[in-house]
């Protein structure tokens, strides 16, 4: 390992303890994640001939250029979707799209109200994205939960549902539609096998998470159907339905989407959130002039500006600092590392990879370790193979261990104001129990259950 090489690594450290380090230096995140960013690839650029070896002059330049406008393509890809899927879902909160589901949702006990959160966030995860999914939640939740401490550990099992359900269905998680894609995982053997592993990993944080709410939730005077915060809302019931309906049955849509178009799933969240636009245009067209004037901060056009860019910059910065460590190979040698010194101990391989995928983004971990280990005909790196079907597991899973190792988990730590610190004290070893349980349900599955069924 070069000296360079070494050098990137501890910025890159060096950027994530200042991260982690967040509520003590009142330094805010995305600016470190940019800084980090743009350090990294200054020092790729000292001397980029190490890592693209044959190339000088303008060749080497060119070259360079290109690697980092694929890797700030790809990111941004994961911004659009981001933007729109935010702009959606506040569209959808704006105009009183969740006030029926509030309703559904609606209890007076914190245990009960735990236990509905974490189950609709588990399978809306399947079907949605864990993102939009944890959005959505934490937007439902700001309707039920008034007590911010309460909220707090609400919106830690948001988190911890949604990436326990993405685990298990094929369009999921990022990492299990790079995996379905590849062809290494089908459809079926992911759901059958990792769906219990996965309600595992949800359950055991459940059940030691509710043991810190007992009574009744807190209630605001109530509110009839037709009114948010206090405001009368101007459009009707079937309006609002319609415009729930549109908004996260788009959502629903963008998988489908994208399996017949094979267009990035970005596309998808464009179009829904172009349709989802009209519509509340064409709502709109029908209220008197002062109605208006009244509501005119809650249209898209204005809803636009509320897009909470620390968090876009947030991920630019992240994705582009371990954007760097790929192109230097340090992710690719550590996979391999891992495979030696555990003699190909493919649970504990990927038990590692879960807990790395904590701490560094999991999408290039899955790449890389799709890109090192061949398909195999047979054994456990064959298609449905253990190491491809836990892979799927410990990439999803493990980011809930730390509130930054998942796309959910760093939106709600936006939304919610939660610090890396409140998270590693008082939920890191709940999920990592979660975790682990799920690890060993798959390994009882696989040892025991599946040879007695063949």
């Amino acid at each position: 390992m070069t000296t360079l090489t070494v050098l990137i690594i501890v910025v890159f450290v060096v950027g994530y303890m200042f991260i982690a380090l967040e509520s003590i230096t009142k330094v805010n995140k995305a600016a470190i994640a940019l800084l980090m960013f743009v350090a990294c690839w200054t020092l790729f650029m000292v001397n980029p001939g190490i890592y693209l070896p044959g190339l000088t002059g303008n060749a080497l330049t060119n070259a360079v250029n290109a690697a980092i406008e694929h890797h700030l393509g790809s990111t941004s890809t994961t911004l659009f979707f981001l933007m729109g899927a935010m702009t959606i879902v506040e569209i959808v909160d704006q105009n009183g799209g969740f006030n029926w589901v509030q309703t559904r949702m609606s209890t007076k006990s914190k245990r009960s109200l735990l236990w509905k959160i974490a189950f609709m966030t588990f399978f809306f995860s399947a079907i949605l994205d864990n993102l939009t999914t944890a959005i959505v939640m934490i937007m439902i939740l700001r309707k039920l939960v008034y007590d911010h401490k309460d909220r707090l550990i609400y919106a830690s099992l948001v988190i911890i549902a949604a990436n326990s359900g993405g685990a298990f269905s094929p369009i999921g998680d990022v990492t299990t539609i790079m995996l379905w894609n590849k062809g290494v995982i089908t459809a079926l053997g992911v759901i059958s096998e990792i769906f219990i592993p996965s309600v595992i990993s949800l359950l055991i944080p459940m059940l030691i998470l509710q043991q810190q709410l007992k009574g009744e939730l807190k209630q605001e005077s109530s509110q009839p159907y037709d009114v948010r915060d206090g405001e009368v809302l101007e459009f009707t019931s079937s309006e609002r339905k319609i415009i729930f309906i549109v908004g996260v049955g788009g959502l629903m849509f963008v998988p489908v989407f994208k399996s017949i178009t094979h267009l990035p799933p970005f596309v998808g969240i464009l179009l829904v959130l172009g349709v989802l636009w009209t519509v509340t245009e064409v709502f709109y067209r029908k209220l008197h002039r002062h109605q208006k004037e009244m509501t005119f901060q809650k249209r898209v056009s204005n809803l636009l500006s509320r897009i909470d860019m620390t968090t876009i910059l947030f991920f630019l910065g992240i994705l582009m600092a371990v954007a760097c460590l790929e192109e230097i190979g340090v992710l690719t040698s550590m996979g391999g590392a891992l495979n030696t010194i555990f003699n190909k101990n493919h649970y504990l391989v990927t038990g590692i990879i879960g807990i790395l995928s904590s701490i560094v983004d999991n999408v290039p971990l899955v790449a890389g370790c799709m890109g090192m280990y061949p398909v195999e005909a047979l054994g456990d790196m064959a298609v449905d193979g253990i190491f491809w079907q836990l892979l799927a597991y410990c990439a999803g899973v493990g980011g809930s261990i730390l509130i930054i190792g998942s796309a959910a988990g760093v939106v709600v730590m936006g939304l919610e104001k939660i610090t890396f610190g409140w998270y590693m004290k008082h939920i890191s070893w709940i999920a990592l129990l979660g975790y682990l349980a799920g690890i060993l349900s798959y390994f009882i599955i696989r040892s025991t259950i599946l040879p007695t069924a063949l």
